[in-house]
């Protein structure tokens, strides 16, 4: 979503994937940590298409994709038979190209409703198990954020947990990443919520300029000035003083 609304298009595979790898690429080139990238639902029509997607991903230089499976948050998921296929079509492919791409299988069977409630947590432990089976290394699940259900994925999905911090989707904030930690939870992402934050913190300080004329917004939030000159002579190659 950050990478799409900086671009100017909306979430949910809006962008076309040639414009993502290009701005993966960017981001893989310019910093020394592993990078992730989320693919979202493969950027393909078949399941061809999609390995062919991933490929122009993997050539980016990324250590592991996060692919869902659902299509623009329909409440309709993908088949999971079909989904595992895909999963182990893009194992398949990186281990022909003799690397151990992380594949980040995401379910969405909370995040898009899908069937009736009480039946959701035995769907999202029966896909998970599923894709793990595939070729998955881990399990992304959003919008779950209660203990309880935190600690049957845990228990019930044979693999790591990636749990999601979301409180825009309504499904409140989890627990800290200190006690997702001790309840075994693997991996927490903040999906599109720092750039929600962001937006709306720049929405807020332009409407100040424009309402009062006022600028308080932008100087409380903004970093100590020696900061960002020494954040930007690094980035530049600049000699700091």
């Amino acid at each position: 979503m950050g990478i799409s609304a900086t671009l100017g298009y909306p979430d949910c595979q809006a962008i076309p994937y040639t414009k993502m790898v290009e701005a993966v690429t960017k981001i893989v080139e310019s910093v020394d940590l592993p990078v992730t990238a989320d693919i979202e639902a493969g950027y393909g029509k078949n399941l061809t298409e999609i390995v062919q997607t991933v490929e122009k991903f993997i050539a980016s230089g990324i250590a592991g994709i996060n692919i869902e499976d659902s299509v623009a948050v329909s409440p309709d998921l993908v088949d999971e038979t079909e989904f595992s296929e895909r999963i182990s079509a893009i194992r398949k492919l990186s281990d022909s190209l003799g690397f151990h791409l992380v594949i980040n299988a995401r379910t969405d069977v909370f995040l898009t409703q899908s069937g009736k409630p009480e039946n959701r947590l035995a769907e999202v432990i029966r896909r998970g198990n599923r894709y793990l089976e595939a070729g998955a290394d881990c399990v992304f699940v959003p919008d779950v954020s209660e203990r309880e259900k935190i600690s049957v994925l845990v228990k019930e999905i044979q693999g790591p947990i990636n749990i999601l911090v979301n409180p825009t989707r309504g499904a409140g904030l989890p627990p800290p990443i200190s006690i997702l930690q001790d309840m075994g939870v693997a991996r927490v992402s903040f999906g599109s919520t720092i750039m929600k934050a962001t937006l709306a913190l720049t929405k807020k300080i332009a409407s100040e300029v424009m309402e009062a004329g006022t600028y308080h917004l932008l100087f409380e939030h903004l970093s100590p000035i020696a900061e960002s000159a020494k954040a930007y002579n690094m980035a530049t190659g600049r000699p700091n003083k």
